[in-house]
């Protein structure tokens, strides 16, 4: 985590964290399946407080001004 207690993830990390994700899901399902490709605990946390994602669109909107390398 860097400064302000706001964890960063670079835009691939997430890419891959959701590698195979079907749409519509829980913020659950995304959390095991990030877990699944080996994303970090944090990542995974901030997943599974996603209510319902129709897209990637709405994981990285979930994910605003914390992912960088867009």
């Amino acid at each position: 985590m860097k400064g302000g207690g706001v964890a960063e993830w670079q835009i691939t990390d997430v890419q891959k964290a959701l590698k195979g994700a079907d749409y519509p899901a829980s913020g659950e399902e995304l959390a095991r399946l990030a877990e699944d490709n080996g994303a970090d605990s944090d990542l995974v946390a901030k997943l599974g407080e996603i209510g319902e994602a129709t897209g990637p669109d709405d994981v990285m909107r979930e994910f605003k001004g914390q992912v960088t390398g867009r």
